[in-house]
């Protein structure tokens, strides 16, 4: 075997046993990375770690925040073990039969599966997630960045063969190009590591290590490191990086805001599940009046019909309790239909699907009771101005464009950076194993760079545009204090209404049920007017209507009226604590 022979065995050898090693070194990073965790599910771990940290730690810092938040939906309320409605209600008709089986639901039932079934509800809680998620990843870039990568390849050419001839006149051998090509491989690599650290109020820190190799298979090799590091530091416009770090600092508050914004929506959710619950609860009642009506009617139309037999009434009369029992039994039928459409409604707030069976429990109708807040207006709006947690965001986001306004004055500046480079290499004549930089081969630089900003007309319209948002902000307060003031004495005087409308609604249900008692007993005697018994049993439906309505009324305006005040405490499933005693100092 000649030697160019021998040579490109040696080659084929050198390139196979490359390319294994290559292949099992890959094979077992791979199953490193895999052993390690580093798989979609571990990065998906590492993401709710993250993120829930920033909530607790920052919800520590916001009154009425679930310590428990977390976007798995646990405590889920299971339906089975809701108690089962047996009767069926003969008000309801047909449908009443229907509610046979079905579940109860307690309005604390209710608010439990709301927080735990409602897609609003989980949307919410997903977007103040990822809101953590992005304070995480703003936070990261001011810590050390790690980056690095490598490449590979391999490669070969053709070149003209060199053999060594004997020159007779000094006897020394000498190299000659030949005729015949031959075929060079080489394996070439190169890897980078870098680290880049923003320092608050020192300034930016990079270092990179690069190295690089160039490696013939027939012989010979030419490997090369470096090492640099430079740092940076401005000076004067943007000294310290402000700018940069006005992204952290807004990013912590911003969190701070959407935590607040989070537990107002708790508190605005608990009311809107409540107000729902009870109009279910008022069309359930509204139909039972209803029915109450028709079968009055009926009664009445009946004996009415055995009296103009005899003679003893007129058709005028009989004819108008016709109608009468008509205009009931259309009124029954449209309140039946009212109530299933709340009802189906309410499911689809609370997240159920629309075939689930429940029915909600007139007890909590029935215990609703006038309680009505003891404290002045003043004073309402003093606690409102203190504990809405809307109005510490607008407060809070005036100091925020302040301190903009203070860094777009700052960018007005001209730039004066001190910068410094420091570079290790290697033996560029080293040429065995791997070069690493030595400490006697460097090279260093320092000083300023300057810019004097002679186009400042973009730093201009910022900086004008960061004096009108200050005002805008100011403007908000101002706006949200006034808005908040006529709030709470909206809700002030919707309480007082509902109050006296529930006090009115009592004398007036008083009323009709003597007027329809007075009327059924001149209906026997046969001296009853039939358009006197139709109003006083139309009066005796309102009457009852509208003390449900009120009283509902009543207990919705009182949540909400402590909501305006922002101290309605929810608790982890959605119940709120009663208001006992306010406190004002």
């Amino acid at each position: 075997m000649n030697t160019r022979s021998m040579r490109q065995r040696d080659a084929d050898r050198g390139l196979h046993k490359l390319l294994s090693s290559v292949v099992l070194g890959g094979c077992i990073l791979a199953m490193g990375w895999a052993g390690s965790g580093c798989t979609a599910a571990y990065y998906e771990k590492a993401a709710d770690r993250a993120a829930y940290a920033v909530i607790h730690e920052k919800g520590r810092l916001v009154p009425n925040m679930d310590p428990d938040f977390t976007l798995a939906r646990t405590n889920l309320v299971d339906l089975e073990s809701l108690p089962v409605n047996e009767t069926a209600e003969e008000f309801l008709g047909p449908d009443g039969v229907q509610e046979q089986g079905a579940r109860r639901v307690g309005l604390e039932a209710a608010l439990a599966l709301a927080v735990s079934h409602s897609r609003a509800y989980q949307a919410r809680k997903e977007q103040l997630y990822l809101s953590a998620l992005a304070l995480t990843l703003t936070r990261h870039n001011f810590t050390p960045i790690l980056s690095a990568r490598g490449q590979g390849s391999f490669g070969g050419q053709t070149e003209r063969a060199i053999r060594y001839e004997l020159d007779q006149t000094t006897g020394e051998l000498r190299p000659v190009l030949s005729d015949n090509l031959v075929e060079e491989r080489s394996v070439s690599g190169s890897g980078q590591i870098q680290a880049s650290w923003l320092i608050q109020d020192v300034g930016r820190l990079s270092a990179s290590l690069t190295t690089s190799f160039l490696r013939f298979l027939s012989g010979g090799q030419r490997p090369s490191s470096q090492l640099t590091a430079t740092f940076i530091r401005p000076l004067v416009r943007d000294a310290g990086y402000r700018q940069q770090m006005e992204a952290l600092t807004q990013a912590e508050r911003q969190m701070l805001y959407d935590l607040r914004e989070f537990v107002q929506y708790r508190r605005d959710f608990s009311v809107q599940i409540a107000s729902a619950y009870y109009n279910v609860l008022g069309e359930r009642d509204r139909v039972r009046n209803a029915w109450l009506n028709l079968q009055s009617s009926r009664r009445n139309a009946e004996r009415t019909r055995a009296l103009a037999e005899e003679g003893r009434v007129t058709q005028t009369d009989l004819g108008r309790l016709a109608q009468q029992e008509l205009s009931a039994e259309s009124a029954w039928i449209n309140a039946v239909r009212s109530y299933k459409q709340a009802l189906d409604n309410f499911k689809l707030l609370l997240g159920l699907p629309l075939d689930t069976r429940i029915v909600l429990d007139d007890r909590e109708l029935e215990n609703l009771q006038i309680r009505h807040p003891e404290i002045s207006v003043e004073d309402s709006i003093r606690v409102a101005l203190a504990a809405r947690l809307d109005y510490l965001n607008a407060r809070d986001q005036l100091v925020d464009a302040e301190r903009k306004v203070e860094l777009a004055a700052n960018q007005l500046k001209p730039r004066v950076d001190f910068t410094t480079s420091v570079t290790l290499r290697s033996d560029p004549d080293d040429t065995t194993g791997f070069a690493l930089p030595e400490t006697g081969r460097y090279s260093y630089s320092a000083g300023l760079e300057i810019d004097p900003g002679l186009d400042k007309t973009a730093d201009r319209n910022a900086y004008r545009a960061a004096l009108i948002a200050r005002d805008q902000a100011a403007r908000r307060v101002q706006q949200l204090e006034d808005e908040i003031k006529l709030q709470v004495r909206d809700s002030w005087r919707a309480l007082d209404q509902a109050q006296r409308n529930h006090e009115i609604s009592e004398i007036g249900v008083r009323l009709a049920e003597r007027r329809v008692e007075e009327q059924h007993l001149l209906a026997e005697l046969g001296r009853a007017r039939a358009l006197d018994l139709v109003d006083a049993q139309n009066d005796l439906v309102n009457s009852r209507n509208q003390r449900t309505q009120a009283l509902v009324a009543h207990t919705i305006a009182r949540l909400q009226f402590w909501n305006n005040l922002g101290i309605l405490y929810i608790k982890n499933r959605g119940q709120w604590q009663e208001v006992t005693h306010v406190q004002v100092r």
